[in-house]
């Protein structure tokens, strides 16, 4: 969990240190997707219509994958710590 954390928190920094470079050169998201042709109400709208269909795939999938995940993990002989 240790390591998860400070990974967190070296992607949080590196990403700050990023936006205030690209913000000293006079970039911003509403620039950027402006020269892509989409504004940002549209960038939000293909995100929450991706999402409308990536929830019910995954979860459609996590109907096979989660049992058999379940079964491995209760008839595969343990791992030992060396490996």
């Amino acid at each position: 969990m240790n390591q998860f954390v400070t990974g967190l928190l070296k992607l949080l920094l590196a990403s700050l240190i990023a936006g205030a470079l690209m913000n000293l050169f006079g970039l911003s998201a509403e620039k950027i997707l402006t020269s892509i042709g989409l504004t940002p109400l549209e960038a939000w709208e293909y995100l929450a219509r991706f999402i409308a269909w990536a929830i019910p795939n995954v979860l459609l999938g996590a109907v096979i994958i989660l049992p058999v995940w379940f079964f491995a993990y209760l008839f595969l002989p343990p791992r030992s710590s060396d490996e």
